[in-house]
């Protein structure tokens, strides 16, 4: 078997972006091999499972993502609206300003709901749990922390499938724009308003 070209690594990136395409039912092994330039005698030697380890790769790489560009960055040092700052820069990023779908949104629908509910559960939990703990540092009750933490990750994945439906990222520039001055203020605190 010849040498690969491309770091198991580079592979999963490649796999990334057709599932966030085409979620899990759409993502065709002949599309999964077109986007990493391998064979399927290749992509079963990366991955023996098959298409469902794929998306599992997929999934550790998003949670790799998550653990450096949104975990990490909302315990550094920095006020909770400098670090807030930091993550939504970081989620505009990964999102391509709206243009690019997340990949827990598409494998939510569809059967891979039921084939990966215990990690889309752990996922959006931790990211809600992020949001919440930065919330409740920066002044704001614990009960509404939670609420706006899990009306944040509703609108920015509200906003993701608009703008996917509409082919337009203005309604996800405007949720992040939003949430930079909302998410944080505290109740009756003028100046964030």
């Amino acid at each position: 078997m010849p040498t690969p070209l491309l770091s198991r690594e580079a592979v999963v990136d490649r796999l990334v972006a057709v599932f966030r395409r085409l979620g899990y039912e759409g993502a065709s092994l002949s599309e999964l091999s077109k986007a990493t330039g391998l064979g399927r005698s290749s992509l079963y030697h990366y991955f023996p499972g098959g298409k469902e380890e794929m998306a599992n790769a997929a999934l550790d790489r998003l949670s790799e993502w998550m653990e450096t560009y949104l975990l990490t960055p909302l315990k550094k040092p920095g006020t909770p609206a400098e670090r807030l700052e930091r993550v939504l820069d970081a989620l505009d990023s990964l999102y391509a300003q709206g243009k690019e779908a997340c990949l827990l949104g598409t494998l939510v629908y569809g059967g891979s709901r039921n084939l990966f509910q215990p990690r889309l559960q752990e996922s959006f939990a931790t990211w809600i749990a992020s949001f919440e703990a930065l919330i409740v540092e920066a002044g704001v009750d614990a009960t509404i922390a939670r609420q706006r933490a899990e009306t944040a990750v509703v609108r920015i994945q509200g906003a993701l499938t608009l703008c996917g439906g509409l082919d337009d990222d203005g309604p996800f520039k405007r949720v992040l724009a939003d949430l930079r001055t909302a998410l944080l203020a505290v109740p009756g605190d003028v100046s964030h308003r």
